[in-house]
């Protein structure tokens, strides 16, 4: 560009970036010599992280043009359309709240909205609980059951002092939900693992999980999924639950329940809180940390709750308080308060009789969809007479299910047929419907075949 057409502006940024340079050349020249570096993040102390692969997996689905991809990654429910599903409660309830005169945005207080807490016990425990009458409970309303265990895991890493010191770890399923692994080792807890999905019954290893149990340090940390186990779909059943309370009983471990999936796994709200109420009824100190984001479909207004049991005692309440003084501390050197728009709407079907029946009839349409899902995958591949047993899709439950397909299977699904799920072989059932569920049978048809 010629002299005489340069503006001052331009002039100025020109020289500017001169300058620029001429730091970053010194600065360069001054490390090469010895000089302290330009930052204290260089790549050798903070290294670049990998992708989170889930969140990977979808901006490559995203990015896909093909008019045939399926989405089988998000563990989101779907509707037969693959479209995002907004309850019909939570229509409702968002309409009275934002109709409400006295809404506003003010702070709740640390523990949370107290009328959300408070509904959130007896949907957890029931709501005859002894663990409630007896006042046994502490609840503090958290972001969602992401920070729920993360205010459980930091609460036992600090305070948590067992009498075998090799017992403070906090042993994991494996596999378990992949964000365990980061918010346990995050607050400095060893974390361990126990066996328990069989890859030649694609069911409970329940006799491998027994076992480990069984030789953990007296007083272990035992992380255990309530219902709707992520990523296998798979439980244990009732009497398997017994046994698991009964050993834990006496190898005085320490329960840490995480519940996302109350009424969306079965559809019953019991039911699915059963494994808890058991151990509640045995008498254990434990731990719970509750999420509403799947089964109200609250998944971006992060609405959850911690709930601390004591066991029966004449001190059970000195302890409640105790406990729920420093988790008040902790929750206010983090967060100092939660989010409130999703507690309220949580809430407000949570308290209300007729909005609570409503949510009901909504989960068991969101359960039923999936359980129609899985019947049909399976009936599909058993029509194409797809080599191995499929009966693992139609046993086990919730948005989850692990298919058994290995890695390289998975690769070629994506590559192939544009079928985007975890590598693993978990697929969220949410993603199919009646206009693609064939499509992926097929496709699932192919793959195996193609590596016999």
């Amino acid at each position: 560009m010629p002299a005489a057409n340069i503006t001052k502006p331009q002039i100025s940024k020109h020289h500017a970036n001169n300058r620029l340079r001429q730091i970053q050349d010194h600065m360069g020249s001054a490390e090469r010599n010895g000089a302290p570096p330009s930052t204290a993040f260089t790549a050798e102390v903070v290294p670049q992280a990998p992708e989170d692969p889930l969140f990977g997996l979808m901006a490559a689905y995203r990015k896909d043009t093909d008019s045939k991809k399926v989405d089988l990654g998000i563990g989101a429910y779907r509707d037969n359309s693959a479209k995002p599903w907004v309850l019909p409660v939570v229509k409702q309830a968002d309409d009275l709240l934002r109709k409400d005169p006295d809404l506003n945005h003010e702070y709740l207080p640390i523990g949370g909205l107290a009328d959300f807490t408070s509904a959130s016990q007896k949907l957890i425990l029931g709501k005859s609980s002894p663990a409630i009458s007896d006042k046994r409970v502490v609840t503090l309303q958290t972001v969602s059951g992401t920070g729920a265990v993360h205010l459980g895991a930091l609460f036992l890493s600090k305070f948590y002092t067992p009498s075998t010191p090799d017992a403070k770890a906090i042993y994991c399923s494996s596999p378990t939900w992949a964000n365990h692994n980061q918010i346990i080792t995050n607050v400095h807890l060893p974390m361990k693992s126990y066996p328990y999905f069989s890859k030649e019954t694609k069911g409970l290893d329940f006799d491998g999980m027994y076992n480990a149990i069984e030789k953990a340090p007296e007083g272990s940390i035992i992380l255990l999924h309530a219902c709707a186990h992520n990523p296998t779909g798979v439980d244990p059943t009732q009497d398997q639950w017994k046994k698991i309370a009964q050993l834990m009983r006496e190898k005085h471990h320490f329960p840490f329940f995480d519940c996302a999936y109350q009424g969306f796994a079965s559809g019953s709200l019991a039911t699915d809180a059963w494994a808890i109420n058991h151990f509640v009824e045995q008498g254990f100190e434990l731990m719970i940390a509750q999420s509403y984001a799947k089964n109200f479909g609250l998944y971006g207004e992060r609405a959850g709750c911690f709930h601390f049991v004591a066991a029966p005692s004449r001190t059970a309440q000195d302890e409640v308080a105790r406990v729920g003084s420093q988790l008040a501390i902790l929750q206010r050197s983090e967060i100092s308060n939660p989010p409130a728009y999703g507690a309220r709407i949580a809430s407000m079907i949570l308290n209300d009789e007729k909005l609570f029946a409503q949510w009901e009839e909504d989960l068991r349409t969101m359960s039923g969809r999936i359980k129609d899902m899985r019947k049909a995958l399976k009936e599909h591949l058993d029509k194409l007479e797809t080599p191995g047993t499929w009966n693992h899709i139609t046993e086990q439950i919730g948005m989850f299910s692990f298919t058994g397909l290995n890695e390289q299977q998975v690769q070629k699904l994506r590559e192939e047929s544009h079928v985007y799920m975890t590598k693993n072989g978990r697929i969220s059932m949410a993603g199919l419907n009646t206009n693609n569920v064939e499509y992926f049978a097929k496709a699932v048809d192919g793959v195996v075949r193609g590596s016999q």
